[in-house]
């Protein structure tokens, strides 16, 4: 099934100029709706999440990351 959709020409210039050479336009709506970056995820999960104890949680993290180093 194929659908028309209309965009202003600003609009159609910025997609042509994020598509890849070998991509169409509907694998570039599709790779631009299923990319969330992380810090987008993290800005809707903002106020979502109640963290009881801070410091525990950032020790742990730091404590992982230091881990995946070695």
């Amino acid at each position: 099934m194929t659908k028309t959709l209309t965009i202003r020409d600003q609009v159609y210039r910025k997609l042509v100029a994020v598509k890849r050479k070998d991509e169409s336009f509907s694998k570039l709506f599709e790779r631009l709706v299923e990319s969330t970056r992380a810090v987008d995820t993290l800005r809707n999960l903002r106020g979502c999440v109640e963290f009881r104890d801070k410091e525990r949680m950032l020790s742990e993290i730091q404590a992982l990351r230091a881990e995946r180093r070695l």
